[in-house]
Order: C-alpha cells, then structure tokens, then sequence
C-alpha cells in the first residue's frame, strides 16, 4: 500500500513536470511552474506572477524529494529556488500580501534543510518582513500591508514559520489570537476579522485550508513546548503536571483533536472525502485550499503524539481523511498520455483542460466563456498534494 501511493505521487510530480515546468524566461538552471496548461502566451512569460502558487510547487517538490532522493530532484529544487528569487528580483520581500510571502518561507526553509546549502540572505529578510508586519495594536499581521483585515491565512501560515525558526512566543500570540476570536459554534475556523469604523467584523466564511493552517501551528507550538520539558512521542503527561509548558502543549493539542473532528463532520462526505464548502471556490487560488488541509491533516496523523486515546483516535481520523480523499481523488482522474488530470472537486470526474491546446471548439470557448478548473496549476498542485500526504500516511503505522 504505501508503495501504490509513493507510485501515485510520483506521476503527480511527472505530470507537474511535463505539463507546467520551465525556465524562467529561457534563463538557463532556472524553473518555474507556469499557471496553467496548455499554457497561454503571458503564462509562458510568468507575466503575472502567482508567487504563493510557485511557494507551494517548490514545498511539492520537496515532498518528492524527501520521499525518494534523487540528483534530477534536487538539481529541479535548486534551479526553482534561483526563478523564484530571480522573478523576484532577488527580493524576496516584493510582495504586499504576508501569507504568500509565509508560505515562501515555510517552503523554503523546508528547502534547505532537505539540500544543506547555505542559506540566503533573501530569506532572512523575508522572514524578518513577517516579523515586522505584526500589527502592534492586535498583535496579528494584517494579510497584506496597509489593510485592516486580519485572517487566518497570513496568521496561522505565519505561525507555522515563527514555531519552526524559534520564534515560539510570537507563534502563540496568533495562534490564541485566531483561537480567541474566530472559532465557530461547529469548531471550524471563520476567515478573519476585518476593522471598520463602527468595530471589529467577522469574515464569517469557511475555508478548507484555514483549518489545515492552524492545525500545522497549533502542532509545531504543542511539539514544541513538550520538547521543551523533555517529553518524547510516547511519554505520559501526568508526570509533568507541574510543568506549564507541558500543561500548555496540552491546551493545542485539545484544539487539534477538535478541528480534525470539526473537518471530518462539516468539511468531508459520508465516506471521508474532503468537499469544498460553499465559500470555496474550486479554481484559482481556491484550488490549492483542500490540498493544503491534507498535507496538514498527514502532520496531524504522522506526528501528533500517541500518548493518550483521545490522540491515537485524532490521528486516525486525520489518517482517514487522507487515505479516503486520494483515492477518491485517483478514480476521478483523466489520464493524458499515461499522466494524471486531477479534478477540481475530488467526488466529480476530472475534465480535459481548456482547449487542450487544439484551438477553440466552440464560440464559447473562443471567446472565453467557458472556463476548465482542471487547466489551473493550483488544482493539479492540490491533487499532488494530496497524494504526497497519502504517501507519507500509508508509510507510518498509524492505521495499523
């Protein structure tokens, strides 16, 4: 089993590769993703720069890589590295919205660690950008500079990079922050608050990878405060109850329990499978969102401690999540010269992209009308996703 879902991932990445990977301008050891296939004339030039999308290509890579090493693998990560940083002009910081420039950091910093190369000093400043967005009077980044709106996306993604850089307090702070003002009656996650004149209002919108974000966080602080007083996987927490920080790791790992529990009753059907609520859109930037929960959902699985029943039963539950969505994702599949197309939606069939690069067919689709989710480059990134944290759940035990 867990060699039918590496097998999977890794036509994932070929069809990645094949379909949307190139230079960056024709410059040589450069590689970018372009936004969708077939891919038009602007999308070929990265014209309009998808900056979160390439963020979130970069961390699919390094999955693979770090599933099955390769020299092509890692020489592909290293060239994506110098296009992002070359798109960028090499600054990094060359961006108004904070969580694109998060899920970089996050991304990156995975990067190298998996290479060992030296790091940049691109980096440090983005990460140092993060920190000084912080908005001293909520204590949350705004989701871009100079807005007054304060979401989940910036904040938890954010978070995950404070908690991993040592930066545990700041990580807390927003992750409370969400905690204290945007958990719903379900126990899912709202979207943020947004500052008017006459007071602060709820985005009361729900979105799959909003909970996938703050599970990541909430497990990076929980794991985090119990390496900090000595507790391994399978160590018992009654022998520390005198120990604040381990009575804290405690408070966000009751969080996760919840959220996982929340996804599985209002964010999957019947039989396990992630769906797109009614807010989501399944194109676009909406076509990464359920990836992104399941690769949270596989952290939550692989890594939550299996210290208590309420835990092994969290993991299991994530670990279902997982299993059930891939392979619901995998039978709705295309297959385009022996690759994968991924649906949008994974219950409903894939469809054959935009065009497939033969011309219109119709007047609609000569004049733009008729749109295909599945040409986006977020939609085909999600479902590699997906598979990548099947494989990494069907590669550990937690399901017995």
């Amino acid at each position: 089993m867990p060699e039918t879902w590496s097998h999977r991932a890794d036509l994932a990445s070929s069809a990645i590769d094949e379909r949307h990977a190139m230079r960056l301008w024709g410059i040589p050891k450069t590689n970018l993703a372009a936004a969708t296939w077939p891919a038009g004339a602007k999308d070929k030039l990265f014209w309009h720069w998808h900056y979160w999308w390439q963020a979130q290509y970069l961390d699919c890579q390094v999955d693979a890589a770090s599933r099955r090493p390769t020299k092509s693998r890692k020489r592909r990560i290293a060239d994506t590295l110098r296009g992002i940083q070359r798109r960028n002009r090499g600054k990094l910081t060359e961006n108004q919205h904070y969580d694109d420039k998060a899920w970089l950091a996050l991304a990156w910093n995975r990067a190298l660690a998996l290479e060992g190369s030296r790091r940049p000093r691109a980096l440090d400043a983005l990460e140092f950008d993060l920190l000084a967005g912080i908005d001293p009077v909520t204590g949350v980044l705004p989701w871009r500079k100079g807005e007054t709106f304060y979401n989940v996306p910036s904040n938890a993604t954010a978070a995950i990079v404070f908690a991993r850089t040592g930066r545990l307090d700041k990580a807390r702070q927003i992750v409370d922050w969400i905690f204290d003002n945007l958990v719903t009656e379900s126990g899912l996650l709202f979207d943020g608050i947004r500052m008017r004149m006459n007071g602060p209002e709820v985005v009361e919108k729900i979105y799959t990878y909003n909970q996938g974000t703050v599970l990541g966080a909430s497990l990076e602080i929980a794991l985090a405060l119990r390496e900090d007083v000595g507790l391994g996987y399978t160590d018992q927490i009654d022998s520390f109850e005198d120990s604040q920080r381990a009575d804290d790791s405690v408070f966000y790992i009751t969080h996760i329990r919840a959220i996982v529990q929340a996804v599985a009753l209002h964010l999957a059907n019947p039989q396990g499978v992630i769906v797109s609520p009614e807010s989501e859109s399944g194109e676009g930037d909406g076509g990464l969102f359920k990836g992104i929960l399941a690769r949270y959902l596989a952290e939550v699985a692989v890594r939550l401690p299996a210290d208590s029943r309420e835990n092994i039963a969290t993991k299991k539950v994530a670990a279902r999540l997982v299993l059930a969505s891939a392979e619901s994702l995998w039978t709705h599949r295309l297959e385009v010269d022996g690759l994968p197309i991924f649906p949008a939606e994974w219950t409903e069939d894939a469809r054959l992209p935009h065009n497939y690069g033969l011309g219109p067919s119709s007047l609609s689709e000569a004049v733009g009308l008729l749109r295909i989710d599945e040409r986006d480059l977020s939609v085909q990134l999600s479902g590699w996703l997906l598979l990548e944290a099947a494989a990494r759940v069907a590669a550990s035990d937690v399901l017995g």
